[in-house]
């Protein structure tokens, strides 16, 4: 943990927005509203039949609430969290883009910010005249921003197209010249969101190379990712928003663990009543899990797991009851199927009443995604019933693979075994 002064301290912050119609379009409309309150009287331009909602009324969402934490000199601070957690809303509030409702922000140094895609882009301005306009806005004279500017063209990889104007700039070559120009003109504290989102394997690679050269040279990153891997490869620090407020903060690998071992509660595992389950009047579903090897774990892809399947069987009783699963990605394609009957003589027993079944996948199997798991059952060639998305779980990558910290193409990602033999003789 960085040992330096600290360069941003977030006190009690808070930040609420109002839902819903507030204000009516012209000031003589607010005034006549609000004559019409000081007199007890109807609100003059609500509809007929209504209640009169006023200026004040409406709901409140609470999008931070009681958000504190410091940062010192050189650390490197990941925020993680769900979407709509209130990451981005923590970014704006510390790039002054907006104001809180509450609470106090200090920070110490320039900042630069970049939070979205062309995001202090002007669409008018080319490239190169765009890299003089941040550079002044974040104080820089113009010898300064001159020093750099072969430097910034050059690690966005955008040399051919610097001077056409950035409206017609891809989404991705925004990205490249925004971050270029952030990170290159040498602010005291740099805050990116979701840059990694976009671009390619060199890309991801450059940008986390320049910023940790960046930190190595004592200036502050706050780095907001969904992308664990480069999270964890990146940052000192970790802090996890969770419904606008402070889960946990604290070093990398607890925080990532605990965020993820949360997603691993949810929909992977399903009860129902009994006599309430899919299934038909002789055999029944009771509930279903997906478990990790080791409880409480967060699944990633070279985790091993188990799929198990809790039944009643009600009036099947000569055992010709065959179980199967089939895992699914969330375009409905099918990764694998299995049944029992695949065990051959090692088939298990299927008893009447209830019972469990189990089934165990691998590690180094699947690859990072969301899934979803369909259930069947069938006796002999009739298939008894068939559910859809009777159980949801999310594989994450949980290890760097190389430079790319995206997610690697393909249904599945097994790990496969490589070898190499040399065909010409040694000298």
């Amino acid at each position: 943990m960085s040992q330096g002064p600290v360069v941003i301290s977030v006190e009690d912050l808070g930040k609420s927005y109002r839902l819903g119609a507030i204000g009516s379009g012209t000031i003589a409309d607010e005034l006549r509203r609000g004559w019409a309150r000081l007199r007890g009287r109807p609100d003059p331009d609500a509809p007929v039949g209504t209640a009169s909602p006023g200026r004040a009324q409406g709901r409140t969402f609470h999008a931070l609430g009681g958000v504190s934490f410091q940062l010192r000199e050189g650390e490197v601070l990941g925020i993680i969290g769900r979407n709509g957690a209130g990451k981005s809303t923590l970014l704006k509030l510390l790039s002054r883009i907006t104001t809180p409702t509450r609470g106090h922000i200090r920070m110490k140094g320039r900042v630069a910010s970049l939070l979205e895609v062309g995001t202090g882009f002007h669409p008018d301005l080319t490239g190169r005249e765009n890299i003089h306009l941040n550079g002044a806005i974040l104080g820089m004279d113009r010898r300064e921003i001159a020093a750099k500017l072969d430097e910034i063209i050059a690690f966005s990889g955008i040399e051919h197209h610097i001077d056409t104007p950035v409206k017609r700039y891809s989404s991705g070559m925004k990205v490249r010249l925004g971050f270029a120009v952030a990170a290159h003109l040498e602010p005291e504290i740099l805050i990116v969101d979701e840059v990694l989102a976009v671009g390619d394997a060199e890309f991801q690679r450059k940008c986390l190379g320049k910023m940790k050269d960046v930190s190595s040279s004592g200036r502050t990153i706050l780095f907001v990712s969904h992308n664990m891997t480069a999270v964890l490869s990146l940052c000192t620090r970790v802090v996890w928003i969770d419904a606008g407020r402070v889960a946990a903060d604290g070093p990398p690998e607890e925080v990532v663990a605990a965020y993820l071992g949360s997603y691993a509660q949810g929909g992977d595992e399903v009860a129902w009543p009994p006599g309430e389950g899919p299934g038909t009047d002789l055999v029944r579903l009771t509930h279903a899990a997906v478990l990790p090897q080791d409880p409480g774990a967060p699944l990633t892809m070279r985790s091993p797991f188990s799929i198990r399947i809790g039944l009643e069987n009600i009036g099947i009783k000569d055992g010709d009851l065959n179980i199967g699963l089939r895992v699914m990605n969330d375009h409905d394609l099918v990764l694998f199927a299995s049944t029992q009957a695949d065990a051959g003589t090692d088939r298990p027993p299927v008893p009447h009443g209830r019972f469990e079944v189990e089934c165990r996948i691998p590690g180094d199997l699947m690859n990072e995604g969301s899934y979803h798991v369909v259930i069947t059952a069938f006796r002999g060639a009739r298939l008894h019933f068939i559910t859809e998305r009777v159980l949801s779980f999310t594989v994450h990558a949980g290890e760097r693979r190389g430079a790319w910290f995206g997610r690697q193409a393909g249904l599945v990602r097994p790990r496969l075994h490589w070898n190499s033999v040399p065909m010409d003789p040694a000298p």
